[in-house]
């Protein structure tokens, strides 16, 4: 047990308040850090609103309107800064404190008369006991609410067409501000404790998976086939025996390939050519003499075949984004995605490796210096998606977001950084590029694997071997760039989401935010009133359910509000994750 400190922060943020509990040693250390993170976000708001008021003034209109709601706000930031005061006088005041301490016990030491105490403080904070260092879900999800909030006021800044002086100040004192924000998270001291519990609900639904994957009979098991040769590519495939297995694992069946995916086009060798068994059971051992009929739910057939997503009728609640109702708020104070999460377990199981693959896939991982510091991963699509299901998008774009995240990494660090990346492509030509336009970055990737992903060189062994080895190393990097139209770019995403660490904000995506084909409804939660200020905008009432389409990455998100049924834009930061959840039976206690 450690004692331990309680103390609430208010922050620059509409509704944000931060519960501490930190150790008495640390808290001057995170004092500062609250005070650092603070003035930038003071700084930074002032600047703008200084901005604003400057266009206002240069395009005429209704300056005195304008003038009276600028005025209002720098009254309110004022308010705000002699808060940030007395944060850095309580820090002053525990440094002197400490210094008398420890004058005190040098002359106890020595046999000195004992120095006069200082006053207690009028104001004692509640010392509580606790059994972990772990926090509130309050506590959890306001600290990430902030981290977010922090990121799309970036995108605001970033996607403004401000003049460039200003603009740059401006977004580096945000870059300043997320660096300091993510060292906050690591000052606590309790990663390691939230890395020992995710890892734990990994495990659990690993098991899970396995007890069901595995009988004690196989011709007697409720059994699911799947078909694994889908007409579409790799990425496509793999999310649809994922789909198959999560549907499985929904309805309590064992999940088996359709002849064990010996027809694969990918490989004559079948699944099992790059991959272990996903059972123990055969096709004939568990199907036999059976009749398969169509998957439903409920269904009293102890062999079903299930179709493709784009075919069912109604969407079961099991399909994603849905998470276990068993752990959903834990999962939820522990990880910043937790549907990504769950998906990311399936596909992990799914894509155990065999000895040769995993030989292929450790001297391919050895050819990049991760342990020297670290490496953004592009995976950067083209060939044939590009001009029907996504924009082409120019290497600058992806160097762009690499560059922001190296900087806000040095912040967090306080050192400089070696800039690489390893870029994940099916056009040959990228590579080379990135190499000759950036000759500040090391650049790894393989031309010979991306002329596998050539249309005409697609769906053979070493197509196969080369969008894995992608897949894999993207899942080991330490932040992704890509477009989330991709299939591959979100399997490097998901595959990385069950490691132990939580990586659901270590990317940005040129296009879409995550989803799963297929998926049942993504919708968020206003915690924020906002009335429109355009057309193009829609009102939200605290409460209201949205729809989400997309995240226009420029501090605004587009949706329809269930309440109105209006469809429109909207400020981010108004709205959280509303994930839903369902009751797997199958997951062991």
């Amino acid at each position: 047990m450690s004692i331990l400190k309680t103390s609430v922060i208010s922050t620059s943020f509409p509704g944000v308040k931060i519960l501490f509990l930190e150790s008495i040693p640390a808290r001057s250390e995170m004092f500062k850090c609250l005070a650092a993170v603070g003035t930038v976000v003071w700084m930074t708001m002032f600047l703008f609103l200084y901005q604003q008021l400057s266009v206002n003034q240069n395009s005429g209109g209704d300056s005195i309107r304008a003038w009276r709601e600028t005025k209002e706000a720098i009254e309110k930031l004022q308010e705000q800064n002699l808060n940030l005061k007395s944060i850095l006088k309580m820090e002053r005041q525990e440094r002197n404190d400490q210094h008398r301490k420890i004058l005190e016990q040098a002359h106890q030491n020595h046999g000195n008369p004992e120095l006069p105490k200082a006053e207690p403080e009028k104001e004692e904070k509640e010392v509580v006991e606790k059994s972990s260092i772990l926090g509130s879900l309050e506590q959890e999800l306001h600290k990430r609410m902030l981290d977010d909030r922090i990121r799309e006021m970036f995108y605001l800044v970033h996607s403004k067409a401000i003049e460039n002086s200003t603009k740059t100040l401006m977004e580096n004192q945000m870059i300043s501000l997320m660096g300091l924000s993510a060292k906050l998270e690591k000052l606590e001291g309790s990663e390691d404790e939230r890395i020992k519990e995710r890892s734990k609900i990994t495990e659990r639904i690993m098991k899970s998976i396995e007890k069901l994957q595995n009988p004690e009979s196989c011709k007697d098991a409720n059994t699911l086939v799947c078909n694994l040769d889908k007409e579409c590519g790799f990425g496509c495939q793999l999310h649809h025996v994922t789909y198959c297995a999560i549907t499985a694992f929904a309805t309590k069946r064992m999940m088996i390939l359709k002849r064990d995916g010996s027809s694969w086009k990918y490989s004559s060798r079948g699944w099992t050519s790059v991959f272990e068994p996903i059972s123990k059971c055969t096709f004939d051992e568990a199907v036999g003499n059976a009749e398969l009929k169509p998957f439903a739910d409920p269904s009293p057939a102890r062999v079903v075949s299930l179709g493709i997503v784009d075919s069912l009728l109604t969407k079961p609640a099991f399909l994603p984004q849905a998470v276990p109702e068993q752990f959903l708020e834990t999962l939820h104070s522990l990880h910043s995605h937790p549907p990504a999460f769950f998906v990311g377990t399936f596909i992990s199981y799914l894509m155990r490796f065999n000895s040769e693959t995993k030989e292929k896939l450790e001297a391919a991982l050895k050819a990049i210096p991760f342990d020297q510091g670290p490496v953004v991963g592009l995976q950067i699509r083209r060939t044939d998606k590009v001009g029907t299901e996504a924009a082409f998008h120019a290497l600058k774009e992806y160097m762009e977001w690499t560059e922001i995240w190296f900087k806000v990494e040095e912040k967090r660090l306080g050192k400089a950084l070696e800039r690489k990346v390893f870029i994940a492509s099916d056009d040959p030509t990228v590579v080379p590029e990135a190499q000759k336009d950036y000759p500040a970055y090391k650049v790894y990737g393989s031309t010979e694997i991306a002329k596998t992903a050539q249309l005409n060189n697609r769906y053979t062994d070493a197509s196969l071997m080369g969008v894995i080895t992608d897949i894999y190393i993207l899942s080991k990097v330490d932040y992704l760039v890509c477009t989330f139209s991709s299939q591959v770019c979100r399997m490097g995403y998901e595959l990385r989401q069950p490691s132990g660490s939580d990586d659901g904000s270590k990317f940005h995506s040129l296009d879409d935010i995550y989803y799963f084909g297929g998926q049942q409804a993504h919708e968020v939660v206003a915690i924020e009133d906002h009335v429109a200020q355009n057309n193009q905008e829609i009102d939200l009432k605290v409460g209201d359910k949205v729809g989400i389409a997309g995240n226009h990455w420029n501090g605004y998100s587009k949706g329809t509000n269930r309440r109105t049924y209006k469809e429109g834009v909207f400020p981010s930061y108004k709205v959280v994750n509303d994930w839903r959840r369902f009751n797997f039976e199958a997951l062991l206690d």
